[in-house]
């Protein structure tokens, strides 16, 4: 059995303190402090009456996204920001609870963004127009240059996963390699991602993979806010002949942060859901397939819309003898649902069907 607890704090007179020229950071009584490759963290919560003590050995290179692409930096509107991580780490330490004393040993990840975090979703961190849209270019390059020739046969959208808002996850596999895989969402739910898996066996070296294509298997409904977020999903990642086939599970449920808005127009407010899970599947050299399996975290950033969930659904089916497209368009919204099968194999067919629809449905893949 798992249970959460939470402690969250917001005082304008106890800010975060940091020291100049190292890394050295506290909040109340909370710390993390070093230098790589060693860190150490204490954190207080004392609504539950936790202590938690750590130390940090790293035991891999740090590392940025896009590091091999634009060096490191990241667009977001006219803005651009940096986010560095060190995927594998070992941690020691203890934890008290209520009094009641517990060691602890496992693995950690580290990361942070270089840039005003709390801002990162509704403005640019830094103006320079230049760089921005250099960065742009640099990664619709990379992301063009990596994409197969050849038509989506399926693909969804939908107005839960509008933008801004990202699907990431981590995982440290039993053989000792690290993955880390983010994706920018821009309103798709099945197909092509705009994001990079980044995969290390070694911890030293890294190779990223940019042709990357994703599905969602298990969602979980919030009624509240009419609006579904993934729990489970499957990753297909290739990079020249490597090639990743990863599927991620959750092992219980995950913990929802939701934040409500009351004066936005078109949005009921937003959520960071962090969802504890594994990792299976598989990794193709080129020469032989790896089984792989480990542990892993995902966590997604979402905008609830005041519209609910809507989505539109496209499949091609292309064969020497059948060829058809069919299209589902699914409102709660509007209360229907809309399907259309267009036939041109064997022979030329229509057929449309038009329905009401229950907002309590399960998600359709």
């Amino acid at each position: 059995d798992q249970k959460i607890f939470r402690y969250e704090t917001w005082k304008d007179n106890s800010k975060l303190d940091s020291q100049k020229d190292k890394f050295d950071i506290s909040y109340e009584k909370s710390f993390i402090k070093g230098s790589f490759p060693k860190y150490q963290m204490f954190f207080r919560d004392p609504k539950n009456n936790i202590d938690l003590d750590l130390e940090y050995h790293t035991e891999s290179s740090p590392y940025w996204v896009a590091q091999q692409i634009t060096d490191g930096w990241l667009p977001w509107g006219l803005g651009y920001y940096r986010y560095g991580f060190i995927p594998k780490n070992g941690l020691t330490g203890n934890i008290n609870i209520n009094n009641k004393k517990f060691s602890i040993k496992g693995k950690g990840y580290f990361e942070h963004i270089w840039g005003d975090f709390s801002f990162t979703y509704l403005s640019p961190l830094k103006r320079s127009y230049i760089k921005t849209i250099s960065t742009y270019v640099k990664l619709l390059r990379w992301w063009i240059k990596n994409q197969k020739n050849k038509i989506t046969k399926s693909i969804q959208f939908s107005t839960c996963n509008r933008p801004p808002g990202y699907d990431w996850s981590w995982a440290v596999l039993d053989n000792g390699w690290s993955l880390f895989y983010g994706n920018i969402i821009f309103w798709i739910t099945e197909g092509p991602a705009a994001g990079i898996l980044i995969f290390s066996k070694d911890g030293k070296t890294y190779n990223e993979f940019g042709n990357i294509r994703f599905i969602y298997n298990k969602m979980k409904y919030l009624q509240k806010y009419d609006f579904y977020y993934p729990l489970e999903m499957e990753i297909i990642a290739t990079n020249g002949s490597e090639k990743f086939y990863l599927s991620f599970k959750n092992t219980s449920d995950g913990f929802e942060d939701i934040k409500e808005f009351l004066d936005e127009k078109n949005l009921s407010g937003f959520m960071i859901c962090q969802v504890p899970c594994e990792v299976k599947g598989y990794y193709f050299d080129g020469t032989k397939k790896i089984s792989i399996s480990g542990s892993s975290k995902m966590e997604f950033h979402r905008s609830f819309s005041v519209y609910g969930h809507n989505s539109f659904r496209l499949d091609l089916k292309s064969s020497p003898n059948c060829f058809s497209i069919n299209s589902c368009f699914n409102s709660h919204y509007l209360g229907k649902k809309l399907d259309v099968n267009l036939q041109f194999l064997p022979k030329p067919n229509l057929k449309i069907d038009f329905n009401r629809i229950n907002k309590k449905q399960s998600f359709s893949k």
